[in-house]
């Protein structure tokens, strides 16, 4: 049986393609998601990887885009938005003494917070820069904590098809940034086999445009977008994947590219 979630996403397909058009808005969600019976419409068009979607839109090569605003709107490319996770072939046991809060909470910004303070996001990051190894911590990399904001940009989405979002909410987990190097960060627990490309896309975008602010001034030489998966092995140890990706087209959601990928298995040092 098909979840309540994904009931009102065919029911609002049926809305927009009676009236020919896919555009529709958070008040729809709101009026579907009570004839349904769904109790939180806010989480119907949360749709952070492809098992979310209702059979009949992976059938028919259906997706959910934001448009801000409240609005949202029907697509075909199910695989232009999504991106299925590669195998990662690079494991490392990492040593660490468990500070008093690490496994307080399993919330992914505690993950996140945990990577961090290991210096694991530092290392998948900057491990090839020898000179970073070395350096003093107030040379390290700069770490800004969770946030959103709201903006408006445009993209395109593939070729000869421009969006725009107007007053758009993004979310952005961690970001650290290292001479001129800024990585953005989404965490999950659990084992997704696809992510939103969004979700690294939007804050992607939104460094990429403050590069050409007075404040940032062109300063910003690179930017990443990181996936942090947290899942544990038969030893009770956390094992963190992270894949890094980059747009090779900065204006194209679907220009998506991996940069690397590696996997830290967590040690607890005696």
């Amino acid at each position: 049986m098909a979840s309540k979630k994904k009931e009102v996403l065919e029911e609002l397909y049926k809305l927009c393609s009676a009236k020919n058009n896919f555009v529709f808005h958070n008040d729809d969600v709101k009026k579907i998601s009570s004839s349904v019976g769904f109790g939180n419409p806010f989480d119907v068009t949360k749709l952070d990887n492809k098992d979310k979607l209702p059979d009949s839109f992976i059938k028919n090569d259906i997706a959910v885009i934001h448009l801000g605003n409240g609005q949202h709107k029907f697509v075909n490319g199910i695989n232009k938005i999504y991106h299925t996770f590669e195998p990662i072939k690079d494991c490392i046991d990492w040593n660490y003494h468990k500070s008093l809060l690490n496994q307080y909470n399993s919330s992914e910004s505690n993950i996140l917070s945990v990577a961090n303070n290991q210096r694991i996001l530092h290392h998948f990051l900057f491990n090839e820069d020898r000179e970073f190894l070395n350096e003093e911590i107030i040379n390290r990399p700069k770490t800004y904590f969770p946030h959103r904001t709201k903006t408006s940009f445009s993209y395109n989405f593939g070729q000869d098809n421009e969006i725009h979002l107007h007053n758009i909410q993004i979310e952005i987990d961690l970001t650290i940034e290292y001479k001129g190097i800024v990585g953005v960060f989404e965490c999950k627990n659990g084992t997704p086999d696809s992510f939103s490309v969004y979700q690294l896309y939007h804050p992607f975008l939104y460094y990429y445009n403050a590069n050409f602010d007075n404040s940032v001034n062109g300063n910003i030489k690179g930017i990443y977008g990181v996936y942090v998966v947290r899942n544990k092995d038969g030893k009770a140890n956390d094992i963190l994947s992270l894949w890094q990706y980059t747009f090779e087209q900065p204006l194209d959601i679907t220009s998506i590219k991996l940069v690397k990928s590696c996997q830290y298995r967590l040690i607890k040092a005696n």
